[in-house]
């Protein structure tokens, strides 16, 4: 498929066919593509958790959904999902990076970034296996872990403290889904977003 059209194709989909699963070389490739994602300083400070299981998916909604609340339609579409990957930033891979001596920030002044890469760097190799997705032939959708659930998540999967939860990847092949109501609301036009020059 050319790029464009993987790009054009993409969308979050939030309902799966539960009775194909994801081939664990796919995930393999996924993954593969997710670390030639850009990073400041080539710090990669990412990780990623992989839920390929089904025991392992069901843990994620259990630890993420209160366990008396009736399943909604998004809950009930996405928690078909055979594989779940959590991507993970680690703010101390990229200061630890600029105090080494081809950078020279030693005092790790945080102010010192104005913005966190090490989030933007995830997202971007997050998008890297949302494309990749589509190009396997897969769909995909990323949303985020509940704040309120980020404990659970942690203690359920043992996630270390340095690295922070920036969202959830749902992979599969699609079911039946009806469109989301946000798109109504239309994509904004190049000409509307795209300044050249100066605002």
């Amino acid at each position: 498929m050319e790029f464009s059209d993987v790009v054009r194709a993409r969308r979050m989909v939030r309902s799966y066919d539960r009775h194909r699963v994801v081939a664990p070389e796919t995930v393999a490739e996924l993954l593969d593509l997710a670390i030639r994602a850009p990073s400041a300083g080539f710090s990669q400070g990412w990780e990623f958790l992989v839920l390929d299981r089904p025991e392992d998916v069901r843990r994620y909604w259990e630890a993420t959904t209160e366990p008396d609340a009736p399943a909604d339609p998004w809950l009930q579409g996405m928690s078909q999902a055979p594989v779940l990957i959590l991507p993970f930033s680690d703010k101390s891979a990229y200061i630890d990076r600029y105090a080494e001596a081809d950078k020279g920030w030693t005092d790790r002044d945080e102010a010192r970034w104005p913005v966190p890469y090490w989030h933007i760097d995830t997202g971007m190799a997050s998008l890297l296996i949302l494309l990749g997705a589509v190009d396997a032939g897969l769909v995909g959708c990323f949303f985020g872990v509940p704040g309120s659930a980020e404990a659970a998540v942690r203690e359920a999967f043992a996630v270390p403290s340095r690295l922070t939860p920036i969202g959830v990847i749902s992979l599969g092949y699609p079911a039946p889904d009806r469109r989301s109501p946000s798109l109504r609301r239309g994509r904004r036009p190049v000409s509307e977003v795209a300044h050249f020059g100066r605002f």
